[in-house]
Order: C-alpha cells, then structure tokens, then sequence
C-alpha cells in the first residue's frame, strides 16, 4: 500500500515453472578455433566434443488474474512433455537455441502473453530469452 491507504496497480502477473532434463550436445568447433582452443587457462576446446549437462529450465508465462487462467502444474507438466527422451540429445544447439524453439512453442500454443524462458548447463551458465512482450 502507498501512504494513505491508496493501492498500487498491479502491472504484470505471471507464472513460473521449472523443470530439468538430462542431455548432451556439443559446439561444433570449439576444438579447434583458436579463439576457444586456446591451450591456455580459457581453453574449452572440450566443447567441441559431445558432453553432458543436467539443463535447467526456468519458463515465465503472463496471465490475466490471479485464479491463474493458466494452471502452473500443468503448464509445467506440458512442458516437460516436449522433452520425452530420457536423455536429450541436441547435438549443436546451444542454451540459446533451446530457449528460443521452447518461447515458439509457448507463443504459438499461448498468445499475446508475455513470455521468459531460461535454459541453464547444470544451473550454473545459461541463456535468458524474453519475447517482446515480456516487461
């Protein structure tokens, strides 16, 4: 409340769910650009060789009220559902990649909505995509 018993408007409302998945992919190159494979304290050419990371993701949905007109358990458990192998294999595609084709999916299935999604390697380095009307 501000002072004098007025209310603040509420701007935005979302939702937000999280889940996680195994998966293995790689960056194509990275073993042998001199700008990764340095030899050096920054050297990361091993990412040019299949390796594996739990990817964490973390997805933000706008909605219109507070008796969320989107269930978050089973926005979440749809989510997961894009996900069925045991073990995602995504080969090149990068934190970036991901985040972007899963906003496509929620954009297309759940529109006009303000959309985050972030992908994590192992909860620790990742991507954050918004689309452009998230505020």
């Amino acid at each position: 409340h501000k002072e004098g018993g007025t209310r603040m408007a509420i701007k935005n409302r979302y939702i937000k769910v999280s889940f996680q998945k195994e998966g293995i992919h790689k960056f194509p190159g990275a073993d042998t650009n001199p700008k990764y494979a340095t030899g050096n304290w920054d050297d990361v050419s091993f990412l040019g060789f299949p390796h594996r990371h739990i990817f964490y993701f973390y997805v933000t949905l706008g909605v219109t009220h507070n008796d969320r007109d989107v269930e978050f358990i089973q926005f979440k458990r749809e989510l997961e559902r894009l996900f069925t192998k045991n073990v995602l294999h995504l080969d090149y595609q990068s934190c970036e990649m991901v985040a972007e084709n899963l906003i496509n999916y929620i954009e297309e299935h759940y529109p006009n909505r303000g959309v985050r999604v972030e992908v994590y390697e192992d909860n620790e380095n990742g991507a954050i995509l918004d689309n452009d009307l998230f505020n």
